[in-house]
């Protein structure tokens, strides 16, 4: 089978606007990505989070350097700010190099942002 290199998209909706409550979003979330697509941090290129703009207590790349990603290129980055849009939400975009086919790549989403996309939601 061939490597290929492939995006993964996912998001959760935390609790609150505090330090821990990011930090477990973004664990949760990044474990169940991992998890679901069968990768391990050596197989990731880089990952871009979001954060919407009720989310200022911590970046989200922090909690991510926690569990294995240290060495991989992290960028934050707030999402645009749109009357009535979903609050408290932690999304990514996950590149990684994989033997999966495109339409075998697990996205995630998890807690309210599965409203976001229950097309794809797990």
């Amino acid at each position: 089978m061939r490597m290929s290199v492939r995006a993964i998209r996912g998001a959760i909706q935390v609790d609150s606007n505090t330090v821990r409550s990011i930090h477990e979003g973004v664990k949760e979330l990044l474990d169940a990505v991992m998890l679901a697509n069968g990768l391990t941090p050596e197989e990731v290129i880089s990952v871009l989070l979001t954060a919407t703009p009720d989310l200022t207590a911590d970046f989200p790349a922090a909690a991510a350097r926690e569990v294995g990603f240290g060495a991989v290129p992290l960028l934050c980055a707030s999402e645009i700010d749109v009357p009535g849009a979903l609050s408290r939400v932690i999304r990514v975009l996950l590149h990684c190099e994989t033997e999966r086919a495109r339409e075998d790549i697990l996205h995630i989403y998890l807690k309210g942002a599965v409203a976001l996309r229950r097309d794809l939601a797990q």
